[in-house]
């Protein structure tokens, strides 16, 4: 039987939102919410609404690849010292702060154009604001995992989600009132302006503590034998092959030398834990426009009930870790993901009714945004301080991979089998993390303890 987990007090577990990091990541979330809308379906509704063809908007989703392949640069963001900021700034707050600038430049520059006769400018300021969003993802992901322990992870998760929904409103709702009332071009300075609240949190908080880039290749042994192999080489080459170790080699080695065998299940559970919502994502609205929901009603749902169930959901997750601790969180929240899922397939039976559909979405976006918080602050636990960027951007972007590849053949699935039928063998998939979620649980090196008991 594993230990029992040491259990805050209600009052200590709600006093961590009131921390400095943990408001930080409000302000932070919603830099990083603000710009994803504006290169996805807010760029589309501009590029529609003056008249490019659909055909050609289509091809603007492949955009979002670069969120999915972040892990690639993540080492550089890691390790690369910038001029001027990392020395002003730090590492982590000048690499955020030089992602804000490719996001507000690459939105000044969407402002100053007309997109008929001008979608390869426009796809190339597009790319830009998404580079430096993916760049800034990495850079905030690390300077929340260095900024507090690992017991209040889940607190900063949970307000990074509100914050990221805001943002979310923002570029969504608050971009198309903008253009309905005045233009495009004034729609996206404005959002360019709102750039500056990620700015200015930057400029008010501390750098995280971390050791030097020098004293941590010189503290890894694999960088110590490189140097020792390589004497009587240039020197340059010695510099550039102690980082590429020190940056790209070892982040992946710390990972499978502090777990073993382990690391391999873990990153098998890192892959199937949102396995269950992510596959069956692509055929929620084909469900409910088939059920003939208008798309009015759909908007007010989601916007309202998701939203607000999102930000609840997250809320309660981090709550929920500080009091409980991480580990049989984990397990609720890989089951309640799985059973919530099938509140779809009741739906798909039913019909359309309304407050069905209500109860789907408050049911969904309750579960999804509890999950994302409590895995956030597992994957965060999971993660060595010495190599933040590179292994969390590891972490998150396999995460989402394999689900985001079996919602392809949804499609297929809903053709021969019916919805109903779709979403039960969606449910089925969440039943790998609920069992890897329960071994993580009783394993003391896989789950943290939370720092102190408070009753």
């Amino acid at each position: 039987m594993p230990t029992p987990t040491p259990q805050r007090s209600w009052r200590a577990a709600l006093a961590i939102y009131l921390r400095a990091p943990v408001i930080t990541m409000l302000f932070l979330g919603f830099s990083a919410g603000l710009p994803f809308l504006l290169v996805f379906s807010t760029l589309s509704a501009w590029l529609r609404s003056d008249g490019v063809e659909v055909a050609a908007i289509g091809f603007f989703a492949w955009i979002g690849m670069l969120y999915s392949i972040k892990f690639f640069w993540a080492p550089v963001v890691d390790r690369l010292a910038l001029p001027v900021l990392t020395r002003h700034f730090g590492q982590r707050r000048g690499w955020m702060l030089l992602a804000q600038a490719m996001i507000a430049g690459g939105l000044v520059g969407l402002a100053g154009l007309s997109p008929v006769g001008n979608l390869g400018w426009v796809a190339a300021f597009a790319l830009l604001v998404a580079f430096g969003s993916a760049t800034q993802d990495i850079a905030i992901d690390a300077f929340r995992i260095e900024s507090a322990e690992d017991d209040v992870q889940a607190a900063m998760a949970s307000t990074y989600i509100i914050g990221y929904r805001g943002g979310l409103i923002a570029a969504g709702a608050l971009a198309l009132y903008v253009a309905s009332a005045v233009s495009w071009q004034v729609a996206y300075l404005t959002m360019a302006a709102l750039v500056g609240v990620g700015v200015l949190t930057v400029l008010a908080r501390p750098e995280p503590k971390r050791a030097s880039l020098t004293v941590q290749l010189i503290h890894e042994p694999k960088v110590r034998a490189f140097i020792r192999a390589s004497r009587g080489r240039p020197k340059p080459l010695r510099r550039i092959g102690a980082w590429v170790i020190g940056a790209i080699v070892c982040p992946f080695t710390d990972f499978f030398t502090r777990y073993g065998v382990k690391a391999l299940w873990l990153l098998v559970f890192i892959g199937v834990f949102r396995i269950s919502d992510l596959a069956m994502a692509s055929m929620a609205n084909p469900l409910y426009i088939d059920l003939g929901f208008s798309l009015e009603t759909i908007a007010n749902v989601t916007n309202v009930f998701g939203i607000a169930m999102s930000i609840t959901g997250g809320i309660l997750g981090g709550l929920l870790v500080a009091r409980y601790g991480i580990g049989p969180l984990l397990i609720f929240g890989a089951g309640i993901v799985m059973v919530t899922n099938l509140l779809f397939a009741v739906l798909a039976l039913i019909g359309n009714q309304l407050p069905m559909l209500v109860v789907t979405i408050v049911g969904d976006n309750l579960a999804n945004g509890l999950a994302s918080a409590v895995f956030i602050a597992f994957l965060s636990s999971l993660t060595s301080r010495a190599y933040t960027a590179t292994q969390y951007a590891l972490f998150s972007s396999l995460m989402t991979l394999p689900g985001k590849f079996l919602s392809g053949f949804g499609g297929l699935v809903v053709t021969s089998q019916g919805y109903a039928s779709f979403f039960v063998l969606a449910t089925l998939l969440g039943l790998p993390a609920i069992a890897l979620a329960v071994w993580i649980n009783r394993d003391r090196q896989l789950v943290p303890k939370p720092a102190f008991n408070t009753h």
